[in-house]
């Protein structure tokens, strides 16, 4: 994982384990959605890059905000502004 939930908690400032368990499932879901958007199937090289910490808080911490109201379409264009400079051309 490019993020652990403790780095993840600390960064949300959530200080109870009550959301454990759905942290961590949008720390997983976050992390395949920014090595989506970067076209990067292999984990290890994803997680070489020094962008794809910030841009998995970032998946992280928009997803936990809005869980009830998030807008993927928005997040994904985010996520290409943050990830432009290591995205894997495609057509």
């Amino acid at each position: 994982m490019v993020v652990t939930l403790e780095e993840m908690k600390n960064y949300l400032r959530v200080d109870f384990d009550d959301d454990d368990v759905l942290l961590e499932g949008i720390i997983a879901q976050s992390q395949q959605i920014c090595m989506d958007v970067a076209r990067f199937t292999d984990l290890e090289e994803f997680e070489k890059q020094p962008v794809s910490k910030i841009a998995v808080m970032y998946a992280v911490a928009y997803l936990y905000e809005h869980r009830e109201d998030a807008d993927h379409r928005a997040l994904t264009v985010g996520l290409r502004a943050l990830l432009f400079g290591i995205r894997t051309p495609g057509f």
